[in-house]
This record gives structure tokens, sequence and C-alpha cells, in this order.
């Protein structure tokens, strides 16, 4: 590696944190077509889909469902405008490209945005694994997790327990590798996994729909009063969330034995990601109506009114665990570099210092332990960074870079539709934090839904 690639990280075309073919002696080969497929759908479809069927309990089936679609669109548009500069910039990082357009600011605001947004969805991971394994609580209601359930209350059944030991045995191990490529082969289990829960929500919602069980739910949004019009873009952060994969497009890309696939890879997994969306969506929508919690996984604990339901409960829980896990790493590897460069900008690369690196990965690893415990929900979490730093990370950066164009390689689209990118992402989200503060004064005011 060059001398002058080693002294700082905030030079604006290179990034040598990211690990080259060239100049990183692990690196055998480069990633394949299928391998960068997994590990992009996988980064998109984590945590997010659980809360998608509790976004159409508060927009109907109809609104919801367009909603996701176009969400979809805006975020293949924004990683299209991402390559796009990226290339003209001859850059190998998302930072980096932020930093060509906007200086060293603009890139440390950026880096800033990436591991709030990342700390809030690992956060939300682990949230979500308490949940399956030891149970929440939603309305006043204890909602069991599977090891209470197999094993009973035990001090190692225990939420607290049970997220020591898989932070030891399934994180650890996972977040060791100094590759993302490493991951494909989990990665491709976590997709599949997710489409295990997806097929099982799907044939019971209609097995009770052919019964008559169940019926559709409803279509529009419930407008009683003022407060529940607003309280329609709370739901605004969690469908940012959902397809939020900006911060894994370089370090996927870079390791590719075709970059220019990238476009393609993008395309096919966000089509991937929006079908797996919309069907979970809808069927686990059609199945709880508005019985749906903000975590449907806790709505898997009940009796689902049909032969071996206890058995699919367990499944879909354990199947939708073991996917989270399996999700962590890949997020928790663009985490690491972008905090490892806000800390150290002028250190040697990352994965050539081995203290370092160990760190950074314990130091992260325990906070986002401590805020697992403390957050209340997914829905909290993904409410606070999707309303700000997943939307910035996710729209307005893209935008700004595509209407900065230090390189003067903008068309006329790549005005209009960074604008409209921008007008969209920052009102929704000044609404979506308005319309959280506002229900938080109502609550502490003693005001009733």
């Amino acid at each position: 590696m060059p001398t002058s690639d080693r002294k700082s990280r905030r030079s604006p075309k290179t990034t040598p944190l990211l690990p080259q073919k060239d100049d990183d002696s692990d690196v055998q080969s480069g990633a394949s077509f299928y391998g960068a497929v997994f590990n992009l759908s996988t980064t998109i479809v984590g945590a997010g889909i659980m809360a998608l069927p509790a976004t159409l309990k508060q927009l109907g089936m109809i609104p919801g469902l367009i909603v996701i679609v176009l969400v979809g669109f805006l975020t293949e548009s924004s990683i299209d405008l991402i390559l796009r500069f990226t290339r003209a910039a001859r850059v190998t990082s998302y930072s980096a490209l932020v930093g060509d357009a906007f200086g060293g600011v603009g890139r440390t605001l950026l880096q800033i945005c990436i591991v709030v947004n990342n700390l809030g969805m690992l956060i939300a991971y682990m949230i979500i694994i308490g949940d399956v394994l030891s149970g929440t609580v939603s309305d006043d209601v204890q909602h069991p997790g599977l090891m209470q359930e197999w094993f009973g209350d035990r001090w190692w059944t225990a939420r607290s327990s049970v997220l020591i030991f898989t932070t030891v045995f399934v994180f650890a191990p996972l977040i060791s590798f100094k590759r993302v490529d490493s991951l494909r082969y989990t990665s491709a289990l976590s997709v599949g996994l997710a489409v295990v829960f997806v097929v099982i929500t799907a044939g019971v919602a209609i097995l009770k729909l052919m019964n008559g069980s169940i019926g559709m739910p409803r279509l529009l949004p419930q407008l009683d009063d003022q407060a529940s019009f607003w309280k329609l873009f709370t739901t605004v952060p969690i469908l940012v969330t959902a397809y939020i994969c900006h911060h894994n497009i370089h370090p996927i890309q870079n390791e590719l034995n075709d970059p220019t696939k990238m476009k393609s890879i993008v395309k096919t997994s966000i089509v991937f990601c929006s079908s797996v969306y919309i069907t979970t969506s809808f069927f686990g929508f059609v199945l709880f109506g508005d019985q749906t919690l903000d975590d449907i996984l806790a709505n898997f604990d009940g009796d689902l009114g049909i032969p071996y339901g206890s058995m699919l409960n367990d499944l879909v829980r354990m199947s939708y665990g073991i996917h989270v896990m399996l999700v962590f790493p890949i997020v928790f590897y663009s985490l690491r570099l972008n905090l490892d460069g806000l800390i150290f900008p002028h250190a040697i690369p990352l994965i050539f210092d081995n203290q370092r690196f160990f760190s950074v990965t314990t130091a992260l690893m325990g906070f986002i332990y401590m805020g697992a415990n403390f957050v209340p929900s997914i829905w909290d979490a993904f409410q606070f960074t999707g309303a700000t730093a997943t939307v910035a990370v996710g729209y307005i950066f893209p935008a700004a870079v595509a209407l900065r164009d230090t390189n003067g390689n903008g068309v006329k689209k790549d005005k209009l539709i960074p604008w409209v990118m921008m007008l969209l992402a920052v009102s929704s989200s000044t609404v979506a934090i308005s319309s959280d503060l506002y229900a938080i004064y109502r609550k502490r005011n003693g005001f009733t839904s």
C-alpha cells in the first residue's frame, strides 16, 4: 500500500480502510455476483421486516403497500446516484464520495450518521433476539420467549443472560472477519430463513382465510382525530429503515470480481427484498389485523387456531431469530469501519492493526448490549434513528452529492430526482419527528390516543 494512503483516511480520492484486492493478502479472489446479492439482501432484510406489518395497521392495507413499493423505487434511485457519482469522483467509499463533494466536514457528518443509524439497527436486532428467546411485554401483556416456554424461568433464560451467550458464541466469531465477502454463506442462510418466515406466515393466513376464521383487515387508515392523522407519519422512519443498505454498497462493490455488476446486484436485491416486504406485510396484517404488534414476532406466541399451530409458532420465531443473528455481523462491518474512521482518521487501516480492531469491536458490542437492555421496543429504536440518521444516509446525502456535482457528471434528470428526493426526505422526517414529540406530549399529559 502506498505510504501516502496510510497517512490519512481523509483523502477525498482514497479510502485505505476498505480492503482492496491488490493490497489485502487475505483476498484470494473477488466476490461473486450471487455472494454480493446475498450480502446486500441480508443488509436490507434485517429487523425492519418485523415492524412493517405494524405500518400497515397504521396506514391501512392499500396505502401501506403502495408506500412500501415507492420507498423501494426511491432507494434504488438513491443508490444509483451514489454509484454513478462514485465512478465520476474515482473514490472507493461513501464517505470519500461525500468528502469529495463537501470536504472533511461533510465526510465526518456522514460517518456520524452511519454510526448512529447502524447502532440503532443493531440495538433493534438484539431487542428482537431477546424478544424471541426471552419474551417481551406489550400493552401490559407478557409474551413469553422460546427459552422460557421450553425451560421455564431460570437465570440462563433471562434476557440479559441470553444476550450475553448470543454475543459470545454467535456474534463474536462472525464479527471477527475482516472481509465482508467472508459472510456470504451466512448471508445466504439468513436470506433463506427470512423466506421460511414469509412462507409460513403466508400459509397460515391463507389457511385461516379459507376456513373463515379471519377476514380482510382495514384497507384504509382509521382517522378519528387530528392525533391519528399525524400518527400516520410515525411510520416513515420504519419504512426508510427497512431499505437502508447504502453503508454497505462500497464494501461489497470493492470486493467484486467485476465492480460494473454492482448496479444489477442492487436491482436484484431490491426487487427480492421488496417482494419479501410486500408478502410479509400483507399476510402478517391479514393474519393478525388490528392486533398486529410493533414487533410481529410477538404475535407468534399464542394459539394460531390451526393444526400444529404451536410448532409453527416456534418455527417462525426460531427461524427469524437466527436470521437476525446472521444479519448482525454484516451491518456491524460498516459500523466498525466508520467509527474507526471517526476516532482514528490518520491511523493505518484497521485490518492491519489487530489491537485496534479488537478494541473498537469490543467497545461497540458493549454499547449495543447495554442499549438492547434499556430500549423498550424496536419501534422506539427505529423511530429515533429512522427519522434522523437513516433518512440522511439513505436520501439526503445522495441527493446533496448529485446536486453539488463537483465533477460535472450530472444530467438534467440528476437535478430533478435529487430535488424530489431531498424534499420528500426532509419533509417526511420533519413531520415524523414532530409527530413523535406530539405523541410524547400527549402521553405525559394524560391524553388517550
